[in-house]
């Protein structure tokens, strides 16, 4: 993915890239400490990620199930959407009935897009059939609530088999919905290998079908500078089409903070310490 990593985008072209980006992150918290107070913390920098006030919101919140009541009293109505994880996120390892009813308390509760883990177990097994239809039936329990599916590239091991399933879960999916990496609770999360993979397979698809889905990245994206290779690579793959947050995500809340120094650096000559930033959440 060399080619991506060279390029070199300055000045305008640079700050633009910058808070496109922004207006792309899934801010995030996905901890057993979490509370209504974290989350409240979180809606606020979502909302206001900077005091500069030409610096636009991210895409979405997202926690987990038990947190989206809290979330939505910051959130809801404003734009930045509600995600949450669900499934039995990260494993995926419980009843389907289970994971089923997560889904719809997520989505009752005021979740606006829900984060489903694979059954890669299934998967491996050559359970295509089987996993289709587990997919299937989150779609029904959303509603009208999108869905990204987490194929866990780390778990598939081989580049062939993350986009078997790519292809697997944009089959049963509808337009809009999305495919993504990673959890983020794993050793390998998103790269630009996996990444145009991902994105390759949703342009056949789209060439195929029309169908357009969209793709998120999560895990290990924690400088500006690799959320600008991440964009490069969506845009000479998939076209201006897929830099919007309709269509485009990142999963890396400390990402956040590296593309507000950025974005400071561009407007003022100089870099502000990491710790003038403030820290809402980690990772994934």
């Amino acid at each position: 993915m060399s080619k991506y990593t060279t390029r070199s985008i300055k000045k305008a072209s640079k700050l633009k890239g910058l808070n496109l980006a922004i207006t792309m992150v899934d801010l995030t918290t996905l901890e057993g400490k979490d509370t209504p107070g974290k989350v409240a913390s979180l809606c606020q920098k979502a909302l206001h990620p900077h005091d500069d006030p030409h610096v636009p919101p991210v895409a979405a919140v997202c926690v987990y199930p038990s947190m989206v009541k809290h979330a939505k009293q910051h959130v809801g109505g404003t734009g930045v959407k509600i995600a949450s994880v669900a499934t039995a996120f990260p494993s995926g390892q419980a009843p389907l009935t289970t994971r089923l009813a997560e889904v719809r308390s997520a989505v009752a509760d005021g979740a606006d897009e829900i984060d489903m883990v694979i059954n890669r177990g299934a998967f491996l097994a050559g359970e295509f059939q089987e996993v289709q239809d587990e997919i299937a039936a989150v779609v029904e329990a959303c509603g009208a609530s999108r869905l990204k599916v987490i194929l866990e590239v780390s778990e598939l091991e081989t580049y062939d088999s993350i986009r078997a399933a790519s292809f697997l879960a944009m089959e049963v999916i509808r337009p809009g919905d999305f495919i993504k990496t990673s959890t983020g609770k794993t050793s390998l999360n998103a790269t630009l290998g996996n990444n145009q993979v991902m994105i390759e397979a949703i342009r056949d698809f789209y060439l195929d079908t029309g169908v357009a889905i969209g793709m998120k990245p999560a895990g290990g994206i924690r400088s500006a500078k690799q959320a600008l290779q991440f964009l490069i690579a969506v845009k000479e793959t998939l076209g201006d089409a897929w830099l919007t947050n309709e269509r485009y995500r990142f999963g890396a809340s400390s990402l956040l903070n590296d593309l507000l120094r950025q974005v400071e650096k561009e407007r003022t000559g100089a870099y502000q310490a990491p710790y003038y930033f403030s820290e809402a959440a980690e990772s994934y």
